[in-house]
């Protein structure tokens, strides 16, 4: 067992053995490193003031995403290569990103472009060429910009990325993923003692003793939520348990009939094999948070922490989703809609945890739609989620499942409006009313400040005449707004 982090910083291998376990890795750089380019704004991963880049070994070489510095603790990267705004210029030369703000305007007071120099240095090192202006607007959708206006930041973005990546990183990138991998032993992690800790287990076996022995321990995965119980809620989180050292618990297995996602995949790397159950899905992972927090956030933490306005669950529960728990030796399977008990609560026993999720693909008469409602189109917590599965045969359906989110305090089956949909014709909207009608008995909805009860029962009604009226017609573009539906790719 291994008593300290270790990671990549500036070339040297740093290992930190006494800190906190609530530690975040902005802190770190401000307030150890004296690091104090990257900036603190919003303190919760919504304004991206605080990018900084992780790079690990994948695949054989090193890749770099964006992160939150502000809501991401300090142990979560261990073993990796952490890169900040400092970093970037060699021997008194601006990076090429650095170096297109300045030509193209991108900056006034600075205070924001840190960050945003740091997310589109992920750009610039990972995007496929050419980049498109929707591709940086995808990759600047978690940072503001507060006083410059994005159009200059996008043109700075579009001129660097011009040609393929060259600078001072990928001319190291052997010596960088050399040193990544010596520092990969696969090792458990314990810092700290039975009273206050961080640990990071490396196999599936040593999490579940470990989480057995500290019940009341944290689980950390992505830490795009619990980042928040610390900045916001100033909680006293003494035993963390961060899983992202688990070997094998991050495994997406895309096989022909159906598709499993490990706990600890992050949004990221289950973006395409979501996407290819159908393209609503891979819509709705594009519009999850930002890049900083799909590269982060997990799949299993997205359900476990039982948010009643999480995206990922009521799609996951219309496509008959069954979720995989492990305490100790023990391992039992759930339908998904019977996780969430109520508000914050789940069906989930002390030291037990979420293994993996698994979806059948759709069948041949099988029809997906799911739509999200928010107050911003990027980076933004629905007021609405709807997500619906309907097998048809011919015009006609023969059975349904639909399921939403923020209408209720859990992410919830509509099992009345179902019924109504059975044996309803595609080319009869009259025969949709009964439908819509049980809507109002299956949701009381929620009222609060995102939006009132009335407007989400309005918006639920219409996101299923959306539905209904696409599989009618055949047609997306009388009804969205980025345009028609893409056609489904087949999975990788």
């Amino acid at each position: 067992m291994r008593q300290a982090i270790r990671f990549r910083r500036r070339g040297r291998i740093v290992e930190v053995r006494d800190f906190s376990p609530r530690t975040l890795l902005l802190d770190y750089l401000r307030l150890t490193e004296r690091s104090v380019g990257t900036k603190e704004g919003c303190a919760e991963g919504d304004c991206g003031a605080c990018t900084v880049a992780l790079g690990r070994v994948r695949d054989g070489r090193v890749v770099y995403e964006p992160v939150n510095a502000c809501i991401l603790l300090l142990g979560q990267v261990d073993g990796a290569d952490v890169v900040s705004v400092e970093d970037l210029a060699a021997d008194g030369v601006l990076h090429p990103v650095q170096a297109a703000m300045v030509e193209h305007h991108g900056s006034q007071c600075g205070f924001c472009t840190p960050g945003i120099v740091m997310s589109l240095y992920t750009l610039y090192r990972e995007a496929e060429r050419p980049v498109t202006r929707e591709a940086v607007n995808d990759c600047l959708a978690g940072n503001l910009c507060r006083c410059t206006g994005y159009r200059p930041i996008v043109d700075a973005a579009l001129a660097a990325c011009e040609g393929p990546p060259a600078d001072r990183f990928l001319a190291e990138s052997e010596t960088i993923r050399a040193d990544l991998e010596g520092i990969a032993d696969g090792a458990d992690i314990f810092v700290g003692d039975d009273t206050r800790f961080f640990a990071a287990p490396a196999s599936e076996d040593a999490l579940a003793a470990l989480y057995a022995r500290h019940p009341d321990a944290t689980l950390v995965a992505g830490c795009t939520d619990v980042g928040l119980w610390i900045t916001k809620g100033m909680a006293a989180i003494d035993k963390v348990i961060w899983l992202g050292r688990v070997a094998g618990l991050d495994a997406i297995e895309a096989g022909p009939e159906a598709l499993t996602i490990g706990a600890t995949a992050t949004h990221s790397a289950a973006h395409a094999s979501l996407g290819a159950l159908d393209p609503d899905m891979g819509e709705l992972m594009r519009r999850f948070g930002s890049v900083q927090v799909r590269a982060s956030g997990t799949v299993g933490g997205n359900i476990a922490n039982g948010s009643p306005i999480g995206d990922l669950a009521p799609a996951l529960i219309a496509l008959g989703a069954a979720l995989e728990l492990r305490k100790g030796d023990r391992v039992r399977a759930l339908p998904l809609e019977e996780f969430f008990l109520a508000y914050r609560k789940q069906d989930r026993e002390p030291g037990e945890f979420v293994r993996r999720v698994s979806v059948n693909r759709l069948g041949a008469g099988d029809a997906f739609r799911c739509f999200k409602v928010s107050k911003r189109f990027d980076e933004d917590i629905s007021a609405v989620m709807g997500a619906f599965r309907l097998a048809l045969v011919g015009r006609r359906i023969a059975s349904a499942r639909v399921a939403y989110g923020g209408m209720a305090a859990t992410p919830k089956r509509a099992p009345e409006t179902e019924a109504m949909l059975v044996g309803v014709s595609l080319d009869d909207p009259a025969s949709w009313e009964p439908a819509f009608a049980a809507l109002a008995a299956d949701f009381q909805p929620l009222d609060d400040h995102r939006a009132s009860a009335a407007y989400r029962r309005t918006v639920a009604r219409n996101l299923l005449a959306k539905a209904l009226h696409e599989l009618a017609t055949g047609r997306t573009d009388e009804t969205r707004l980025v345009g028609e539906r893409p056609a489904l790719q087949a999975a990788e």
